[in-house]
């Protein structure tokens, strides 16, 4: 598995994520695996996972977003990789790809009501 890139990710984001852990499908490469998200902003989401695709792999993302009666669909890029050292869990970085206006708008809300909720 590839090493966090160097530098804090914190520097890099453009929002700051909010920690939540909600349940995400995504496909990549002939594969369709179910995980969670521990945290989420406007630009991506950390998928914990022990087997994430490789750097900058598209993958199809379907994620059930609290108060929402139906799954949002999505694609993204695996934008980096945890390998689970440095007391951090293993997983991915994703970064949205070609988000409607709506479906941004819909994500940035949530992510309000979630900092409004701590």
């Amino acid at each position: 598995m590839a090493g966090k890139p160097k530098g804090s990710r914190k520097d890099r984001r453009h929002s700051e994520r909010q920690n939540i852990k909600i349940p995400v499908d995504y496909s990549a490469v002939d594969a369709f695996f179910s995980e969670f998200t521990t945290n989420i902003n406007e630009g991506g989401m950390f998928i914990e996972t022990e087997n994430p695709p490789t750097l900058d792999s598209m993958v199809q993302l379907q994620v059930r977003l609290p108060d929402l009666e139906r799954p949002i669909k999505l694609g993204g890029r695996v934008a980096w990789i945890s390998d689970g050292k440095a007391g951090s869990p293993p997983g991915m970085g994703i970064e949205f790809q070609d988000m409607s206006p709506d479906l941004r708008q819909t994500i940035n809300d949530l992510v309000r009501r979630l900092r409004h909720r701590d």
